[in-house]
C-alpha cells in the first residue's frame, strides 16, 4: 500500500465514489464553495464496538434534504462509570473506550493522496476520559473533562442564589474534612529528590445516590477550583484547605474547560431540580474572588431534538460559546450578553472548541443517515462570523479537535468503520494527513456526557506546536510506550520518545517549546511530569512523585490533571461509592510540589 504524498491532495475535477475498505486515501477537498458549520451528533452508544482502521476520507456527491443528527463514534459512553449504591460498574482507575473501528479507505481513482495509515494493520484510537491541560493566558491553567455518564437529580438545593461562603471547617475526627490529610504520613516515605504531597483531599459533599461528576480543576494564582453537584470550590493551592465555596441553585451539569485571561469560568446549571430539568442555566464565576457573577438561561432550542439537547461550552477570548443540536449562541463574559446566534437552517453549528482561537463544527442538511456531512470552521469569537471553512469529506464526521492552533482534527466514518487525523492551515485548507505506520495511537478523550450533543475538546495523549503534531502511543499494560512526533507539512514521522522501563507517558500540552507530559504511576513508581525537548530526546524530570504514594496516585477514577507554577494536581473525574461511609472516605483530589 502507498503512503500520501507529501503534499496535499488537489481537489478532483468530479467528486470522488465512496472509498472502498482497504487502502488509505486523503480525502479531497469539495469543488463547490464552503457554507457554514456542523450541528451536534447523537448519543453515545453503550459501549464501544471494535478499533478504528486509520483511513483518509474521500468526498463524495452533493446534498439533500435534513438528515438525523448523528453522534461522532468518538464520543465516550456512559459504561464503565459507578453506579448507585452496591452498583459499582468499573474499578477506579479504569477508563472507558472509545468505540473502535477495523479498515481504511481505498485511495479514489482520481484523487492523489493515499496508503494505509496502519500498512496494513488496524490501528486503535482508545479514549479514556482522563483530563488534559491547556494554558490560556494570564497565568491562568485549566484541565479538560474525562467522560462520565449524568447524575440523579435527588437532593434539593436551598439557594437559588449563588453566593460565595468561607471556608469551611476541617473534621478533626476522620480526617474527611477539607485542607491536610495525613500529609505527614504520606511524606514520612518520600526519598531524596522525590516531590512532595501538598495534600490528600477527601469527599465531603453528601452526594446523590449516583454520585456526581465533577468539572475541573482550573488552577488560578494560589487557588486550585473545581465544580461538583451544586458547588464551586476554590481551594489553597499549598494546602488544599478551602478558600471560598460558591452555592449553586441546581446540579452543575457542564463547564467551559477554558478559563479566560482574567480568570472567569462558566458552568451549565440545571434548570430546576427534577429529573426532566435541562442543562440551559449559565453561571459566571470569578475564580481569583471567589465570586458569582452572572447568570443566564440559554435560550430552548428549536427542532424536532433541540428540547432533548444539552449545550457544550467553550471559551475564546471574552466570549463564551455554547453549542447544542437546536442551535448555538455567543455570550459576552463581562456582563451574559448575548453577542450572536448560529442559523437556525442550513449548516448548523452545534460543538465549539475554544482557546487561542474559536473553532465550531455544522452538520449540514442530507438526505442519507449513513453519509453526514459536516464542516469546521473557524469563527468570530465577538461576531460568530466565519473566517474560513473546511468541508470534511462527505460520509465523514469531526470527532475532535486535537489543536485549535494550528488545527488538527479527528475524522470518523461510521461505514465502513474508520479514522483519520488531518492537519489544516491556518486559513482552512488541507495541509496534511498523519500517517501512523503499524502503531496503536491512544489518545483519551473525554468530556461530559451530553444528550443530542458533541464534545470536541477533552483529549490528552495529543499537543502540538505550529510545526509538529505529537501523540503518544498505546501499549499493553506494564510495557513502555512512546510519544511519536510527525510534521505537520508533510504528515510524516519526524523522532520518537521512548518512555523507557514500564512507564507511559501522555502528553498534556506544549511548556515553553517542549511537550509537557505525565508519566502514570505504576504499582512500584510514583508518577512524574516531565517534558521533552522538540527535537525528541529522552523526557526531562521536573516533578518526580514518591513511590510511596503510587497506589493512592493510581487510584482516582476518570482522572483529571492540571499543572501549573510547579505544582501538579491529579483528581477524581466522578465521585460515587456504595454507601455513605465509604462516600466520605472517596479520595478527591492530590497534588505535588517541591
Amino acid at each position: 500500500m502507498t503512503q500520501p504524498p507529501n503534499q496535499p491532495p488537489q481537489p478532483p475535477s468530479q467528486p470522488p465514489n465512496q472509498p472502498s475498505q482497504g487502502g488509505f486515501g486523503a480525502p479531497q477537498p469539495p469543488a463547490q464553495p464552503p457554507q457554514a458549520p456542523p450541528a451536534p451528533q447523537g448519543p453515545p452508544p453503550a459501549a464501544p464496538p471494535g478499533a478504528p482502521g486509520y483511513g483518509y476520507p474521500q468526498q463524495p456527491p452533493a446534498q439533500a434534504g435534513y438528515g438525523y443528527p448523528q453522534q461522532a463514534p468518538g464520543q465516550p459512553g456512559p459504561y464503565n462509570q459507578p453506579g448507585p449504591y452496591g452498583q459499582q460498574a468499573g474499578p477506579y482507575g479504569s477508563y472507558p473506550t472509545q468505540p473502535q473501528y477495523p479498515g481504511a479507505p481505498t485511495p479514489p481513482g482520481g484523487g492523489s493522496g493515499g496508503g494505509n495509515f496502519f500498512k496494513g494493520r488496524p490501528g486503535v484510537i482508545i479514549g479514556a476520559a482522563v483530563a488534559g491541560l491547556l494554558v490560556i493566558g494570564g497565568g491562568t491553567y485549566l484541565a479538560l473533562s474525562g467522560g462520565d455518564d449524568k447524575k440523579d437529580e435527588k437532593n434539593v438545593s436551598k439557594s437559588d442564589d449563588p453566593k460565595p461562603t468561607g471556608s469551611a471547617s476541617v473534621d478533626q475526627g476522620d480526617g474527611s474534612g477539607d485542607g491536610r490529610d495525613g500529609d505527614d504520613d504520606l511524606n514520612a516515605g518520600r526519598k531524596p529528590g522525590e516531590a512532595k504531597v501538598l495534600f490528600l483531599s477527601k469527599n465531603d459533599v453528601d452526594l446523590p445516590r449516583n454520585g456526581a461528576e465533577v468539572f475541573g480543576p482550573w488552577v488560578a494564582g494560589d487557588t486550585v477550583v473545581k465544580a461538583m453537584y451544586k458547588e464551586v470550590v476554590g481551594y489553597s493551592v499549598t494546602d488544599g484547605k478551602k478558600k471560598w465555596t460558591v452555592p449553586l441553585s441546581a446540579e452543575v451539569c457542564s463547564a467551559a474547560p477554558q478559563t479566560s485571561a482574567d480568570g472567569k469560568i462558566v458552568v451549565g446549571v440545571k434548570d430546576g431540580l427534577t429529573e426532566k430539568a435541562k442543562c440551559l442555566k449559565l453561571q459566571m464565576i470569578d475564580i481569583n474572588t471567589g465570586k458569582a457573577g452572572w447568570t443566564k438561561p440559554i435560550p430552548k432550542a428549536g427542532g424536532p431534538f433541540g428540547s432533548l439537547s444539552d449545550f457544550t461550552l467553550s471559551i475564546s477570548g471574552n466570549t463564551l460559546a455554547a453549542g447544542g443540536s437546536g442551535n448555538s449562541y455567543g455570550f459576552s463574559l463581562a456582563d451574559g450578553k448575548q453577542l450572536f446566534k448560529g442559523p437556525s437552517e442550513g449548516c448548523k453549528p452545534g460543538a465549539f472548541a475554544g482557546g487561542p482561537k474559536l473553532l465550531t463544527v455544522a452538520s449540514c442538511p442530507t438526505s442519507d443517515y449513513d453519509k453526514p456531512k459536516q464542516q469546521l470552521s473557524e469563527v468570530d469569537p465577538a461576531t460568530g462570523k466565519a473566517r474560513w471553512t473546511y468541508n470534511a469529506p462527505v460520509g465523514w464526521e469531526i470527532d475532535k479537535v486535537y489543536s485549535v492552533s494550528p488545527p488538527v482534527i479527528s475524522l470518523t466514518q461510521r461505514e465502513p468503520k474508520k479514522w483519520s487525523i488531518v492537519a489544516l492551515t491556518d486559513n482552512g485548507r488541507l495541509r496534511s494527513q498523519i500517517q501512523g505506520g503499524k502503531d496503536k495511537f491512544a489518545p483519551r478523550c473525554g468530556g461530559a456526557f451530553v444528550v443530542f450533543g458533541h464534545n470536541l475538546e477533552g483529549c490528552t495523549g495529543v499537543a502540538a506546536d505550529a510545526s509538529t503534531f505529537y501523540m503518544s502511543t498505546e501499549t499493553a499494560y506494564g510495557t513502555a510506550n512512546e510519544v511519536v512526533a510527525f510534521s505537520l507539512d508533510t504528515g510524516k514521522e519526524k523522532w520518537r520518545s521512548p518512555a523507557g522501563g514500564k512507564h507511559k507517558m501522555t502528553p498534556l500540552r506544549m511548556e515553553s517549546g517542549s511537550v509537557l507530559v505525565y508519566v502514570d504511576a505504576s504499582y512500584d513508581a510514583g508518577g512524574a511530569v516531565a517534558t521533552i525537548a522538540p527535537t525528541g530526546g529522552a523526557p526531562k524530570v521536573l516533578l518526580q512523585h514518591p513511590a510511596s504514594t503510587a497506589e493512592i496516585e493510581s487510584s482516582f477514577f476518570s482522572s483529571k490533571m492540571a499543572y501549573a507554577d510547579g505544582r501538579f494536581f491529579i483528581a477524581s473525574g466522578r465521585v460515587s461509592a456504595s454507601n455513605d461511609k465509604e462516600e466520605k472516605e472517596t479520595k478527591t483530589m492530590m497534588a505535588f510540589g517541591k
